[in-house]
């Protein structure tokens, strides 16, 4: 069965995206090769052209790669960023973040639906980091986003699925990728996530801050493929009030 995930028209086969903030540069290597990821985000600071610590010598070709834009406060930086990372060769993706408050960090949505149209309209694969709300989700879309990215907790704090209703609201009412960003913590959470009928997740806090980084990476592949076979199946209903036999009751034994 051919199941890939689509976005703007690019296919990739791993449902699983790797955020290489908290990574060193070979950690980050080694979860790419165990989660076998194909697609990596990057701050821009972090591709230090000609310098000793470039990431982009750790990332393998053929990785796509996923520039962010990490610290800008406003559209007008976010935009500024992107410009920046197409013209180091970082190509058309972006994952675009506006946040401004630095004790929560969560996402200026509105300032996030500005710098979308501007980057849409520049030829970039926008895909933007977002507080889950439906409203704001459909001016993304009409702004131009190729995906939208909820966040299923506070950034790096590995509480898991805590916007879940909000997210699946999302899953239902938007055409676009839905891809959970932030928060997930465990792979249960990602295969939860995934069962919801989201087409992606990414994830870094929770694979960086485990006891082996590597083995963790793959277990959040398995876990997200999981998820994702589970709702390509059809998951089976649930009864409240009652129960019910596996097999048939026709009597039982004294009877």
């Amino acid at each position: 069965m051919n199941d890939q995930l689509v976005i703007r028209g690019h296919e990739f086969k791993s449902r699983l995206i790797l955020g290489s903030g908290k990574f060193s540069l070979e950690m980050t290597q080694a979860v790419i090769q165990h989660g076998e990821v194909e697609m990596v985000t990057l701050a821009l600071r972090r591709a230090n052209i000609g310098g000793q610590e470039n990431i982009l010598e750790y990332i393998p070709k053929g990785i796509t790669l996923l520039p962010n834009t990490s610290g800008a406060r406003n559209a007008g930086e976010a935009v500024r960023i992107a410009r920046l990372a197409r013209e180091i060769g970082c190509g058309d993706f972006i994952k675009l973040e506006v946040i401004h408050d630095s004790k929560y960090l969560l996402p200026d949505n509105y300032e996030t639906i500005k710098a979308t149209e501007i980057l849409a309209r520049e030829g970039f694969i926008v895909m933007p980091y977002m507080y889950p709300d439906l409203n704001v989700a459909r001016a993304l879309v009409d702004a131009g986003a190729a995906s939208v990215m909820p966040l299923g907790a506070p950034i790096g704090s590995n509480k898991g699925l805590c916007t879940k209703d909000f997210i699946r609201i999302l899953v239902e009412e938007i055409e676009l990728p839905i891809i959970v960003d932030a928060g997930i913590g465990r792979p249960s959470q990602a295969c939860e996530a995934m069962e919801m009928g989201v087409d992606a997740v990414m994830c870094n806090t929770a694979i960086a801050t485990s006891g082996n980084v590597a083995q963790m990476a793959r277990a959040f592949k398995q876990a997200v493929e999981a998820g994702r076979a589970a709702y390509l199946a059809g998951l089976g209903r649930i009864l409240t009030g009652k129960a019910e036999a596996s097999s048939p009751l026709t009597g039982f034994l004294e009877e």
